[in-house]
């Protein structure tokens, strides 16, 4: 797994923050310090705020519920949330060193890279065993 300045040299690198509403970024604040958060395009906040720990478990956690929240997006045709959430789901896999970051298919809204995260790590799959570019799942396709 990447440490966390990896992660900061990759924001400012712009190796990864690629949603254009910044959810991708976003998510990471609170790994972070406050002071720390002008990397990521956001002010400090005065609030106070609990740093969430920087291991694996964390993570995996976050990705588990990010990808219910793709899977959710994708399967109701949400075009942009969908194709933002892609991105939050490839940041984690970045982050935790998962090959399944090179993924380029992104077909029926991202399911099929949903699906095989979803497989790999053992957490929910709502499309069965869908692979995911099914005419099904195409708004396009009358069924």
């Amino acid at each position: 797994m990447r440490s966390k300045e990896e992660v900061l040299q990759a924001v400012e690198d712009g190796i990864i923050g690629k949603c254009l509403d910044g959810r991708d970024l976003k998510r990471l604040l609170s790994f972070f310090e406050p002071n720390l958060w002008i990397h990521f395009g956001y002010k400090k906040d005065d609030a106070e705020i609990e740093i969430l720990p920087w291991k694996e478990e964390t993570i995996l956690n976050e990705l588990k519920s990010d990808l219910a929240f793709a899977f959710e997006k994708a399967l109701n045709k949400r075009g942009l949330s969908s194709s933002f959430m892609y991105e939050v789901v490839k940041m984690w896999l970045w982050i935790l060193e998962d090959p399944l970051y090179d993924f380029k298919e992104y077909a029926m809204y991202g399911l099929p890279l949903f699906k095989k995260v979803a497989v790999k790590y053992g957490f929910d799959n709502p499309i069965g065993d869908d692979v995911g570019n099914e005419d099904k799942y195409d708004e396009d396709v009358i069924t």
